[in-house]
């Protein structure tokens, strides 16, 4: 019996493919970089887990609320979310979204810097998109 989601959304989301975060630099130029993602769709949230010190992680605390797009594409199947990010330390936090991470990739190496970026889904493109019922 196999765990994995039946929504071809969320199946997309669960499968194991890099994803490239953009986000905006202070200078208005966009900063884009390869990053694990996940999704929750109960909580319509992506989660990435970064080094504290990582110039993304640093842009986007001090920037809270900044306007993100994950993306991630394999062959035709395409989908971004967008939504406004929020950097975290808070120890629950990042240990959940480093257990999302596992579950998705594999188990990340110890890091005491590490913290969550959390983007609150406002919007998906895509033609993997969230079923009317699902995600």
């Amino acid at each position: 019996m196999s765990d994995a989601p039946t929504d071809p959304f969320l199946a997309f989301w669960a499968e194991r493919r890099l994803c490239m975060l953009a986000s905006p630099r202070p200078d208005g130029s966009i900063h884009q970089v390869p990053v694990g993602a996940t999704y929750d769709p109960v909580r319509r949230l992506v989660r990435v887990i970064a080094d504290g010190a990582s110039f993304k992680a640093r842009n986007l605390a001090a920037h809270p609320g900044a306007l993100v797009s994950v993306s991630q594409v394999e062959g035709a199947r395409w989908c971004t979310l967008e939504g406004t990010a929020t950097v975290t330390g808070e120890p629950g936090a990042v240990a959940e979204a480093v257990r999302l991470y596992t579950a998705r990739y594999k188990a990340p190496r110890p890091n005491p810097a590490r913290v969550a970026i959390e983007i609150a889904v406002t919007r998906e493109l895509g033609n993997v998109r969230p079923s009317a019922q699902g995600g």
